[in-house]
C-alpha cells in the first residue's frame, strides 16, 4: 500500500508531509485498507472538512483544520491527524466492502445520518486503540437525535457495533425507533 501527501512542503501551517504519510500508513493498516491512499491537504483554510473520493486510489481532500492542534493553531496534532484519517478510512472501507453501498454520498447525508455514521466509526476507532473523545461524539449524537435516555441507549448500541450495514445503522437511528414511548 502506498501513501502520498500533497503538498510536500507547507507554507501556511506547521505540518509535516512525512509525518502525515507515516500516520496515514499506520491508520490505513490498522483500519484494513489495502489500496493506495492519497492525502491532499488544503492549508489555506482553518476549516476541518474531509472529503473522500473512492477509486483504485482512495483520495482524501483535507482542510487543514482537521489535522490541527486545537491548543496550538496552525500546528499539526498527531492525535487529530490519526482520528480524522481513521474516521474517513473506516467510511471508505464501509462503502467499499461493508454493506454501505446504498448510503448517500457524503454531501447528501443528513446531519442525523452523518452523526450516526461518525459515532459508528468513532466506536471502532476507540476499539482499535486510537484516542477518541467519546463525549464529543455522544454530544453530537444527542444534538441530532435528542437528549433522552432512549437516545443514549441507541448511542451505546451504535458505539459498540462492529459490523453494521447501512440499513442496520439506519434502523438503529431512524426517527420512529427514536421516539420515546409515552408513559
Amino acid at each position: 500500500m502506498t501513501v502520498t501527501v500533497t503538498p510536500e512542503e507547507f507554507r501556511f501551517v506547521h505540518f509535516d508531509a512525512a509525518q502525515t504519510a507515516r500516520i496515514a500508513d499506520d491508520v490505513a493498516r490498522l483500519t484494513g485498507i489495502d489500496r493506495p491512499v492519497q492525502v491532499e491537504i488544503d492549508e489555506t483554510t482553518p476549516l476541518s472538512r474531509v472529503r473522500i473520493d473512492l477509486g483504485d486510489t482512495i483520495v482524501l481532500h483535507v482542510e487543514s483544520g482537521a489535522f490541527e492542534d486545537t491548543k496550538r493553531p496552525r500546528h499539526q496534532s498527531e492525535t487529530a491527524t490519526a482520528a480524522s484519517l481513521a474516521r474517513c478510512l473506516l467510511k471508505a472501507r464501509d462503502r467499499l466492502e461493508g454493506g454501505f453501498g446504498e448510503a448517500p454520498t457524503d454531501d447528501d447525508l443528513t446531519l442525523q445520518q452523518a452523526a450516526a455514521w461518525d459515532t459508528y466509526c468513532a466506536g471502532r476507532m476507540a476499539r482499535l486503540g486510537l484516542t477518541v473523545n467519546q463525549q464529543r461524539f455522544r454530544y453530537n449524537f444527542r444534538n441530532r437525535f435528542g437528549f433522552t435516555d432512549q437516545v443514549d441507549t441507541r448511542f451505546e448500541r451504535v458505539w459498540a457495533a462492529d459490523a453494521l450495514t447501512w440499513g442496520e445503522l439506519q434502523s438503529l437511528t431512524s426517527g420512529e425507533s427514536m421516539v420515546v414511548d409515552a408513559p
